[in-house]
């Protein structure tokens, strides 16, 4: 007999797991299909998508180790604290990365246990329209939903010509498990990915060189940010080149060489014991059978959806990095609770611009709103407030005085336009701008908030402070 649900979502990741419980909560009959492959103790596919198996979770694990191994290595003895010299086991590392994604993937299934949304294991593809909703193929069995939310997410893109063995050449997913520091890494690729497991692995010990086809670094963030990430990441030993033509990869047993042309033309090589390719992403479409139900898709691969993720179809919603938008699990949860809720008949919303982006590196990367650039290129007047670490007690206390909060407001409202951070806690002071801008909020309106003293958030209130040119402590 055909099981029939009322909402099935395909896919089990941030987005789809989160649409699931959402939709269950609010009384619908629910099943949540998933058919990666990573690895799982029971040998069914895993719940958690790419954000909780090889992307953001276990990246972050790693970041962390390294970092207090770093730490150990170069920041105790100006501290006082003397010991010898920290040697890195990267088997106990990778083992203690694993067992905190085991944990929180299983943490789903419990989720599900407890909302009653059903597991079903198994590729989601459309079958047809019924009178009711769609009949869908899950695996080797049809079953039949009111409405479908795709949450297929996306995987790493890779270079035509260099295939991706996830061991001597990897994507995300060999990055994050190599079994031993290379003493010679090479990256193709200096975004968030490439940026923050360039980092991971020179703090342990690898000399790294990351190649960057575009002119500028991080062209998507702040300029001054920028130049500061730049500064502060060739300071610590990453070699970061860009503008660079990558013309030739070629993978031997236990190493590869990459031949380029430098920004100037010049031609240059340079060999490594392993390569990460990392130059984006591209959205899970493929295996869906969108062409025979129509689903529309845009030039990028992308599903088409409306300002709530509504596709071209009836009941069809799509949500996360298989829509419009930035490639981000907290992106796809909120549209995964949006639908949900329009589903139900309630005024779910997501306001894309006021999502935050967070680079994970020492020091971290935080930005939501506009940067000057875009301001500029949209003819809006616009006041900077900037504030350094160097002047805030906190970030020299712990050892943590690079980088800078800016804060641009709009020059006749007050209104906080866009809040660029580089700093220790960027990640977390972030949340205090994206309030801000999610309630159209001044720049005085942080200003007049009193934040706890001594604090890192303190810099963000003395950047809202220099927007009036009433700055007090820098």
């Amino acid at each position: 007999m055909l099981k029939e649900f009322d909402i099935l979502v395909i896919g089990g990741g941030p987005g789809g797991y989160v649409a699931a419980i959402r939709a269950a909560q609010l009384g619908f009959n629910v099943a949540c299909c998933e058919s990666n492959p990573y690895a799982d103790p029971k040998g069914e596919p895993r719940l958690g998508g790419t954000c909780l198996n090889v992307g953001c979770i276990p990246s972050k694990a790693l970041l962390h180790t390294s970092h207090l191994y770093e730490e150990a290595a170069h920041a105790f003895a100006g501290q006082g604290i003397e010991i010898s010299a920290p040697k890195i086991n990267v088997q106990k590392m990778l083992a203690r990365k694993n067992g905190i994604v085991d944990q929180l993937t299983g943490g789903i299934k419990a989720l599900f246990r407890k909302n009653k949304v059903a597991f079903l294991a198994g590729h989601g593809a459309f079958v047809g329209k019924t009178a009711n909703g769609w009949k869908l193929a899950v695996g080797k069995e049809e079953v039949e939903a009111k409405a479908v939310i795709i949450a297929t997410g996306s995987s790493a893109r890779h270079l035509p010509n260099v295939p991706v063995d996830n061991k001597i050449v990897c994507d995300n997913v060999g990055a994050l498990d190599m079994d031993a520091v290379p003493k010679k890494l090479a990256i193709i690729g200096a975004g968030v990915i490439g940026l923050e497991m360039g980092s991971v692995w020179r703090r342990l010990g690898s000399e790294v060189t990351i190649l960057e086809a575009l002119p500028d670094f991080l062209p998507f963030a702040d300029a001054d940010v920028a130049k500061e990430a730049l500064k502060i990441f060739t300071k610590q030993g990453l070699s970061i080149q860009t503008g660079v033509q990558v013309n030739e990869v070629k993978v031997g047993k236990k190493s590869v060489a990459i031949s380029y042309a430098d920004k100037d033309g010049k031609a240059a090589r340079i060999e490594a014991d392993r390569l990460i390719v990392s130059v984006g992403r591209v959205p899970n479409t493929e295996g869906l059978n969108a062409d025979a139900v129509g689903l529309k898709l845009n030039a990028r691969g992308q599903i088409e959806v409306d300002a709530h993720c509504k596709t071209n179809l009836p009941g069809v919603w799509a949500i996360g990095d298989v829509v419009r938008g930035p490639m981000l699990a907290h992106k796809a949860m909120e549209e995964g609770v949006q639908v949900a809720e329009r589903i139900a008949g309630q005024a779910g919303h997501v306001n894309l611009d006021a999502i935050s982006g967070v680079i994970y590196t020492s020091p971290e990367i935080a930005w939501v709103g506009k940067n000057e650039r875009e301001l500029k290129a949209a003819g809006i007047a616009y006041k900077t407030g900037k504030a350094p670490f160097l002047a805030n007690g906190r970030a020299l206390g712990i050892g943590a005085a690079e980088g800078f909060v800016k804060i641009l407001a709009d020059a006749a409202t007050d209104r906080v336009l866009g809040v660029h951070i580089i700093g220790s806690g960027a990640s977390d002071l972030i949340a205090e701008a994206v309030v801000a801008l999610e309630f159209a909020g001044a720049s005085e309106d942080l200003a007049r908030i009193c934040h706890a003293h001594p604090t890192l958030s303190e810099a963000l209130h003395e950047a809202a402070l220099a927007c009036d040119k009433r700055a007090l402590h820098c």
